[in-house]
């Protein structure tokens, strides 16, 4: 029976790549001369350094545009509030991957909802849907393009 399976990852190298380019677009920029403004990556996040709530804001739209540049969906960034002591600004920045329990039921709920002859499942991270037919994944894959989910999708291991 043909199947494959819903996920949302990012590219980890990608993002490193993403995250290194706006360090130098920081520290090339006119209005962040003489400024400690920095950019960190760690396990999952991204913390922004700067002396003012003002430089983030900006700062946030060089990591975004940085990512767009590099194919990653900015749907899975999820920006916190800054947090100011002693001249210094910080933000985090949580970089979302995997489907959590309520967005893999809402995937699920949707395609029951299309009445396709489909099955699908929640396995951890994943939605595994399966079908007889593979016109019929492929029109899941369709609406599942069609709807606006606050997670990017990705469909991989297909199988036939």
């Amino acid at each position: 029976m043909p199947s494959f399976d819903i996920v949302s990852e990012l590219d980890a190298h990608e993002v490193t790549n993403a995250v290194d380019q706006s360090n130098r677009e920081i520290g090339m920029r006119y209005d962040f001369k003489k400024v400690d403004a920095r950019f960190e990556q760690a396990d999952g996040q991204v913390i922004m350094w700067a002396e003012v709530d003002f430089q983030l804001q900006q700062m946030i739209d060089v990591l975004r545009s940085k990512l767009v540049a590099r194919k990653i969906d900015i749907r899975c960034l999820e920006v916190k509030d800054p947090e100011s002591s002693n001249m210094r600004a910080k933000q985090v920045v949580l970089l979302k991957q995997g489907l959590d329990q309520p967005m893999a039921k809402k995937i699920v709920k949707l395609i029951k909802d299309k009445k396709l002859k489909v099955q699908s499942q929640v396995q951890g991270d994943q939605v595994r849907v399966t079908g007889k037919k593979r016109d019929d994944l492929q029109s899941v894959m369709a609406m599942l393009r069609e709807e606006e989910l606050e997670m990017p999708l990705q469909y991989n291991n297909f199988r036939d």
